[in-house]
């Protein structure tokens, strides 16, 4: 690390003072090119870092450290709450109606355990400042109205017929959904455990049974202290000068404020002198067996998350000891055959200002739980005493190396991503420069262990002799949810029968009061916009290159920073039907599977030491051409860095042509696990699920992705679970087998080789030497490799309900409309974002108290969705839906409606690529056909509707009588309970 100057703001030095700023620190990141300025605001004690790079895709983001001292979710609802309009921009919903009126990249908040979030991410200068000024306003000058808070938070309302009261809110609701889940429930209790004297003891996105005892006077003292600058963390990222950054907030927000001691700092949790054991327990359907579906772990509190050193070694140890299959502890676990994946929450967590070390088992029996802490001991004492083969560190080593260095937008922009990881130890003290400059640490790491057993005394010190472990069980109770329901509906008739006439009164005006706020039309002219002259008319675009010299792979040299990377498409239309199915699991396993060469730890550890990762996927396009069939394929990824270019080919080519799958035992456990994943995703992903449920009758496409990636994928891996006898096993093996020898078979892949130019030159030149991969590529690379599956329909529509274990719905509607290249597909697409901003999001959010409603169209499948998340309504929701096309036809939407549909559609597809995905995006575009010349056109008639198009569209497409496909995803009371007021056109009730 060095100080030279930084190009986009050589003003900044450190020692001066700029706007009420004081420049404590500058430093350069050479491995990610880019400095560091870490600066203090004078007056108020505000910090602020700066990330300054070239990169047009800038970020701000402002973070409060939120300490909450009880479980009623303060931070979570304030957090919605504060986003309902501000001191200058005092409308119902400023945060949602900037999602029309803006090219972000990204916009959203985040609440974590001990801080709240507010990023956003834009390509657009005037669109930075426009956002900078609406999050600066919200989160410092809030309203904060009552109404806000019940809306958000929770309220009282009577529900009708039966005048019974309920509870509603946003977040109420959201947290009804995220306990409901396993993964939440396990996560949230074990922290609840660890830290039972902090404020990690508590619900920090609140706890159902909490959340109504919050006061709209405690949520606004709340604020008070914790969301002041001296509390502050402001952060910025990218091309655009920093000087301009502070005067902004120095402007707009600071120089109202003087300093104040918050209070917040969170203490260290008092350390214990023996183990303990903690149990908790998740709601289960009544429907499954219970019998095998705990989870049991050990945890331990580890380093303070300020020691950065400590942080990395133990990050270190994390990947060596369960990073990848062939990882000793999670070989262990895994291979004991006792559960069939490790435990929720598991793995090394730097989030918290003590850290911790969870590892464990799920889908155990309850008596099994001291057996899983006896092999996690058993393998750490043979680690501690035996010591660690060296290769495992390099590997880890390796990774971290790996992905540092790699620049992805996923789940985050790169700038997103940059703050996420060091957010944790910058607000409690830490040193966030030291963070992303890891050199010195890596160094003295290093040190440490050529003196000998230096991981083997951290097992010992942080893990076997700590006392501040405890054993965790997380148990299935099938009555739980029954019980948790009567309980509410226990107190809420007691509140109601204690309520006076007045409070009686009081209740229902306010939900009146609330419907007409909700329903007001109002004038959001006071919040900044762009213009559709802002939109830039092109679309970007990457090209082919051409290499030295010849090869059938397509190439794409891009400035991917030191990164290689290889990928390919095989078509899955010569499977047969007894295969298709199973292509899913066939990606999940084929990597993890071992080879005719060697078993699958030795594999695993070479694919850690040398990529950064080797991936097959099933996927599924259409062609945009006039027939427009669907293509479905595997995927086979790999990337690496540059000097390990000619690994990655070696490692490819043996998954690809000496594949093995006769390891039964091995088997058996990846398909376990494979079922564990897909049941953990249900409740995170209902509403995904539900759609692709309510689509299979929709196209092929729709088919094979609810056969790959839906429901009826899950229940078929679940009955395919049922038997795991060594016939049976046998059998998979050979299907798998069999469906290897055909996806793998000479020129069947349609690949591309991406990177520097130099790289990518000698990329080609090393193809030669793996002829047995180079036979494998199609040459040329072109859509007849990629071919339509024989497929048969179903002749009613769908009209599912899935029972599952949830205290919420996914509610989804889907109907067939046009693709790409009709005249309708523009009006489609923006009509989907219109009806999301002005109706769905009021209807379904504000009034129904779902976490969300939106619509979606897809110009390459020709499918319009309608999708809730964690929604209370079923029925209700589904009569949104259908009255969707009279709320077009009424016409309450403005011309500035539609522009700001047009500007949401255009930000989603301009939305910025790293070097890397952008090459494979044009890749895949180039096998479906669809040209930067369609692209354009359709980005052209965009910017070109008008609202008589919008509404000949919605009159066309929306009808409620259009045949349609319908899926919920909910529990068996709540979708029983639907079926009853559907009367003679029920739902038809499946289990997942």
């Amino acid at each position: 690390m060095n100080q030279p100057t930084d190009p986009l703001n050589p003003d900044i030095r450190p020692g001066a003072t700029i706007h009420g700023f004081r420049i404590e620190r500058s430093a350069a990141v050479e491995e990610l090119n880019l400095f560091c300025h870490e600066l203090k605001h004078i007056a108020t004690g505000a910090r602020y870092f700066h990330l300054s790079k070239e990169d047009r895709e800038n970020t701000f983001a402002v973070a409060f450290k939120t300490v909450p001292r009880d479980s009623t979710g303060v931070a979570h609802i304030l957090e919605h709450t504060v986003l309902c309009g501000s001191a200058r921009y005092p409308v119902r919903d400023p945060f949602f109606s900037m999602m029309r009126r803006s090219l972000s990249t990204f916009m959203n908040a985040f609440t974590a355990s001990d801080w709240t979030l507010y990023p956003f991410s834009t390509e657009n200068r005037k669109d930075f400042y426009n956002l900078l000024d609406v999050y600066l306003d919200a989160s410092f000058f809030p309203r904060l109205d009552a109404l806000s808070f019940k809306q958000e938070g929770h309220r009282l309302e009577f529900d009708e017929p039966d005048a019974r009261l309920v509870y509603k809110g946003v977040v109420y609701n959201e947290m009804k959904g995220a306990m409901s889940s396993p993964d939440q429930v396990m996560v949230r209790s074990l922290m609840r455990a660890l830290y039972p004297d902090t404020t990690y003891h508590y619900n920090s996105g609140g706890d159902p049974d909490e959340i109504p005892q919050l006061t709209h006077r405690q949520l606004k003292a709340f604020h008070r202290i914790h969301y002041h600058p001296s509390n502050a963390f402001f952060y910025t990222y990218g091309d655009l000068p920093l000087a301009d950054h502070l005067a902004a907030v120095e402007r707009t927000v600071l120089r109202h404020f003087t300093r104040i001691d918050p209070e917040t700092d969170v203490p260290s949790q008092p350390r214990w002198d023996q183990p303990r054991q903690a149990q908790s327990s998740y709601p289960l359907s009544r429907a499954e067996n219970p019998e095998k579906k705990c989870q049991a772990c050990t945890a331990w509190l580890n380093s303070d998350i300020r020691d950065t050193f400590a942080v990395l070694a133990m990050s270190v140890l994390g990947q060596v000891l369960l990073g990848n299959s062939a990882s000793p502890l999670r070989k262990a676990l895994i291979d004991s055959g006792i559960g069939s994946a490790l435990s929720d929450g598991s793995g090394y967590d730097a989030d918290n200002r003590d850290t911790l070390f969870a590892c464990g088992l799920k889908d155990v029996k309850a008596s099994d739980a001291e057996t899983v802490e006896a092999i996690v001991f058993d393998t750490l004492r043979a680690l501690a005493d035996g010591g660690i083969d060296a290769s495992l560190v390099e590997s880890a080593l390796h990774q971290i190396e790996f992905h540092r260095k790699e620049v992805t937008n996923v789940p985050y922009p790169y700038g997103i991503k940059l703050l996420v990881s060091l957010t944790g130890c910058w607000i409690h003290g830490g040193d966030p420069v030291r963070l992303l400059d890891i050199d010195t640490d890596i160094r003295r790491l290093r040190e440490e262990m050529s003196n000998g057993g230096f991981f083997e005394s951290l097992i010992r010190s942080e893990l076997l002799d700590n006392p501040h472990q405890v054993r965790f069980v997380l148990t299935p109770d099938t009555e739980m949810a029954e019980r948790d329901r009567q309980r509410v509906e226990s107190r809420l008739e007691q509140v109601r029968k204690d309520l006076s006439e007045t409070e009686a009164e009081e209740i229902r005006r306010d939900a009146e009061a609330l419907r007409r706020l909700q329903e007001t039309q109002e004038d959001v002219s006071c919040l900044p916009t762009l213009e559709l002259s802002d939109i830039p008319p092109s679309v970007k675009s990457i090209r082919t290159a051409r290499p030295d010299r010849p090869t059938p792979a397509l190439c794409f040299k891009q400035p991917t920073a030191g990164i290689f990377y290889f990928s390919s498409a095989a078509g899955v239309h010569r499977l047969s039907s007894e295969h298709l199915p199973l292509v899913p699991f066939f990606c999940h396993a084929a990597t993890k599977m071992g080879t005719r060469d060697r078993d699958y730890v030795d594999l695993a550890r070479s694919i850690d030491a040398h990529t950064g990762g080797l991936a097959m996927g099933a996927a599924v396009r259409n062609r945009f051409d006039a027939d427009g069939r669907c293509m479905p394929f595997v995927s086979f990824n790999g990337k690496c860095l540059t000097r390990n270019r000619s690994r990655l080919f070696a490692l490819m080519e043996e998954l690809a042509c000496r594949f093995r799958f006769a390891d039964n035992s091995r088997l058996k456990s990846l398909l376990l696990e494979y079922r564990a994943g897909l049941e953990a995703m249900v409740v995170h992903q209902g509403h995904r699920l539900a759609i692709s449920s309510a689509s299979r009758n929709s196209s092929p496409a729709g088919m094979i992705g609810e056969m790959w990636q839906g429901v009826h994928h899950l229940v078929r891996i679940k009955k395919l679970c049922e038997d795991l006898s060594e016939a049976a096993l046998t059998d998979l093996s050979r299907q798998l087998s069999e469906m290897a020898g055909v996806l793998f078979a000479p020129g069947s892949l349609c690949a591309l080789l991406i990177g520097e130019a130099a790289d990518v030159d000698a990329a080609v030149a090393e193809m030669t030497d793996h002829s047995d991969l180079a036979a494998l590529l199609a040459d040329p690379v072109g859509p007849q490799h990629l071919q339509t599956p024989g497929l048969s329909f179903a002749e009613e529509d769908p009209r599912d309900g899935w029972i599952t274990s949830s205290s919420v719905s996914f509610v989804a509607s889907v109907f067939p409309a046009v693709r790409l290249g009709h005249p309708d597909a523009p009006a489609l697409s923006v009509l989907a974002k219109l009806l999301r901003s002005l109706y769905l999001h009021r209807e379904i959010r504000e009034k129904g108290g779902a976490y969300g409603g939106f619509a979606v169209y897809s110009p390459e499948t020709g499918v319009f969705s309608f999708g809730s998340y964690r929604d209370p309504h079923i029925v209700e929701t589904l009569l949104v839906y259908d009255n969707a096309e009279s709320f077009m036809r009424d016409g309450s939407f403005t011309d500035q409606d539609v522009k700001e549909a047009i500007l949401q559609e255009c930000s989603d597809l301009d939305k910025p690529d790293p070097p890397g995905q952008a090459a494979r995006k044009a890749f895949y575009r180039r096998l479906i056909g669809l040209t930067d010349e369609m692209r354009a056109a359709f980005k052209a008639d965009i910017l070109s509707l008008t609202r008589d198009r919008l509404v000949e569209a919605a009159e066309t497409y929306l009808s409620a009588s259009r045949c349609r496909g319908i899926a919920v995803i909910s529990g068996e009371d709540l979708l029983k309970e639907a079926n009853r007021k559907m009367g003679k056109n029920p739902l038809r009730l499946y289990r997942i």
